[in-house]
């Protein structure tokens, strides 16, 4: 029986408060309160030796961080020798497998803008250095106008470069080979083209890798541009979530209509639309291959190739969704009835509606704490190092290489890492959870009241939200254990098919995929399993395991109902979630590529690198407080079903044994009958 009502006699049922509860899955909560403790302590030791620098700064020889303490107003890594990087001719960068370069590197404020070698003259016997070096590019331990060191002497101990070139970003050569100058010739090499050549091979996937960060840092500054303009998009994307919640409480029905009108509409225009400029670009010769990658994606606008992958997309999608609706025929309606159903409910527990919001703040405190404690502790116990030692080989030194990782803690850093990332997937799905757990004890208290709305008790979400925690973290932890022990190989895999992903091997492909499909169904299945099991859990308080039972039992007693409605509400939802999101995006596009111009110019779009980082940020995040808040109503329809499908099973709509569910919702599943007694509203 429920927990939210007990017969009193064959005429009157109402609800009671005081059934008596108990914990369920108690070793599971005991277990989970072990992991948070193990967490927090994890979060403590990344305090202590752990330091964020690591991933934010870059480090000179030895191992001072560039652009922070002492050297806050150097943040740009130069390498004296930059030749010594290359993998391929050097055998020290060859053994350290380009973990470090084996050179002086040192922090400066600016780097290089200019080619620069040292003239023949700076090798005689009484040149001064102060002559042909420049301070700001060698080792701080130097100094150049005191010094004893002669100019050999000083490019023997690299501390000072014997020349640079050009630089983009962190002092990585960056230049034109047409532009190098005729005599930029390096000792050892005979021509300007042997230079460039062992330049670039030096450098190799270095500079590529900075040229993909170098967009990086370009979409950072549109985003640190347009940021207060986002944040406006986003606050009128939950303007219009609410506003639309607010009108599905009365004209539901009005709405979804309008919706799979506006979507039909909306795919049909862009038909339209795509044809148009397809047929624009129709006798251009411009192709997808001519392009290459290009960062600036309104140079793929203006080839036909775009336009027409556009138009047999919308083709098939406007295709699909007809044949959908055709389909479905009737079944809307009785998807609408659910729907009308849960906008009552949500009517009569507002609070509901920002409930995603404290999800939101749990789930940021999580991945906050998670990003704390993921950066590797590092210990710096520089051995004892005497150049004297080498008497063979003058030019030995000490270069920065890696941090002491004999420690107890430093050794097992891998398997913390492990168990953080273990601990911050439970911890996620436990919130995601708690979410579901008490949104379900709410509208499951709105279902079984016998009497709407005198029988619903003040502050049902909050009343709720401490009965779950109170009696139910331990089967909450469970079903959020079980996803996370499913999530780990998949995030595992990820990892893999990064690592090995030149494997061209069709047979290593097949199995990743196949592993990828499987455990993609697997998270899916477990999802839907415990999301009805959650419901379960709020209605009558069982364990995990006999809830997850009696919720599969029931769905398969029902598996026709279920996976109708179940599917055509989900698109009804996700129509109202692409209106939404489409509506501000259409909105943003037009601000910041500038079709929509405000009258003081507080902001030009011309100052963008890239309009579409704005428009995508604005079009995501609207999605997602859309999500939010249909996310609500996602739980209100999935509850609402089950009690009513339990309803049906435990009652017969008679006097001694009346039905709980809606006059509207028993005629449109076609359960009336005259002896049916109903609640009335």
């Amino acid at each position: 029986m429920s927990r939210f009502y007990t017969h009193k006699n064959q005429k009157e049922q109402q609800i009671s408060h005081n059934v008596v509860e108990s914990c369920t899955d108690v070793i599971c909560c005991v277990l989970f309160m072990a992991a948070i403790v193990g967490y927090m302590t994890i979060g403590v030791l990344a305090w202590l030796f752990g330091d964020p620098r690591h991933v934010f700064f870059s480090r000179n020889s030895t191992g001072m961080f560039c652009g922070a303490g002492v050297n806050i107003n150097e943040p740009n890594v130069f390498y004296i020798d930059i030749l010594k990087c290359d993998t391929e001719t050097n055998e020290m960068a060859t053994t350290l497998k380009g973990h470090q370069c084996p050179t002086t590197q040192v922090c400066v404020k600016e780097c290089p803008s200019e080619f620069w070698k040292l003239p023949p003259e700076a090798y005689a016997s009484d040149a001064l250095p102060k002559d042909f070096f420049q301070q700001k590019y060698c080792d701080p331990s130097l100094d150049l106008v005191h010094t004893t060191l002669t100019v050999q002497d000083i490019l023997d101990q690299e501390l000072c470069p014997y020349f640079y070139t050009p630089t983009l970003g962190r002092c990585l050569p960056s230049f034109d080979p047409k532009h190098v100058p005729a005599d930029f010739i390096l000792p050892g090499l005979s021509t300007v083209d042997d230079t460039v050549k062992h330049i670039k091979n030096a450098m190799g996937s270095l500079v590529s890798g900075l040229n993909s960060k170098s967009v990086g840092v370009r979409v950072f500054e549109d985003f640190a541009t347009s940021w207060y303009w986002i944040l406006i998009g986003l606050l009128a994307a939950m303007i219009i979530s609410v506003v639309f919640m607010l009108l599905m409480r009365y004209w539901v029905s009005l709405l979804v209509w309008l919706l799979i009108v506006g979507v039909l509409a909306v795919g049909a225009y862009g038909i339209y639309h795509c044809y148009w400029e397809y047929n624009n670009y129709r006798h251009s010769k411009l192709t997808l291959g001519d392009l290459g990658f290009n960062s600036k994606f309104s140079v793929y606008l203006q080839v036909k190739e775009t336009w027409l992958a556009f138009l047999v997309i919308l083709c098939l999608v406007e295709l699909v969704l007809l044949l959908l609706l055709k389909s479905l025929g009737n079944k809307i309606s009785n998807a609408l009835a659910l729907l009308e159903e849960s906008s009552r409910a949500v009517s009569y527990v507002m609070s509901t509606l920002a409930y995603p919001l404290v999800t939101f703040i749990l789930l940021v405190v999580c991945v906050c704490y998670w990003g704390v404690t993921i950066t590797k502790s590092h210990i710096a116990l520089p051995y004892t190092f005497n150049a004297l030692a080498y008497s063979t080989c003058p030019t030995v030194h000490c270069v920065f290489f890696k941090y002491d990782d004999e420690g107890f803690f430093q050794r097992n850093a891998a398997y913390l890492q492990i168990f953080n990332v273990l601990a911050f997937l439970w911890c996620v799905n436990f919130i995601i959870a708690l979410g579901q757990c008490t949104l379900a004890s709410t509208f499951a208290t709105f279902y079984w009241a016998f009497s709407k709305p005198d029988n619903i008790p003040p502050y049902p979400l909050l009343q709720a939200f401490i009965w779950t925690l109170r009696y139910h973290v331990g089967s909450m932890a469970f079903g959020a254990v079980i996803l996370t022990l499913f999530e780990f190989p998949r995030i595992f895999l990820e990892y893999l098919d990064h690592k090995f992903r030149d494997c061209q091997n069709s047979c290593c492909r097949f199995v990743k995929m196949s592993l990828k499909c499987c455990f993609w169904f697997l998270n899916k299945f477990l999802k839907f399993v415990n999301r009805n099991t959650y419901i379960m859990i709020a209605v009558y308080g069982d364990s995990f395991c006999v809830s997850a039972k009696n919720a599969y039992m029931l769905l398969m007693r029902n598996i026709g109902r279920v996976v109708i409605l179940n599917n055509v509400t989900n698109m009804l939802l996700f129509f109202g979630k692409l209106l939404v999101a489409g509506s501000v995006g259409i909105l943003a596009t037009a601000f910041f590529s500038g079709h929509i111009t405000l009258p003081d110019a507080t902001f030009q779009a011309e100052l963008l690198h890239y309009y579409w980082v704005p428009i995508i940020m604005v079009a995501v995040g609207a999605y997602l407080i859309a999500q939010g808040f249909f996310s609500v109503y996602s739980m209100c329809i999935d509850t609402l079903f089950l009690c009513f499908l339990d309803d049906l099973e435990r009652n017969n709509g008679t006097t001694q044994r009346p039905y709980y569910m809606s006059r509207s919702l028993m005629r449109i599943l076609h359960h009336n009958s005259p002896k049916t007694m109903l609640l009335k509203y």
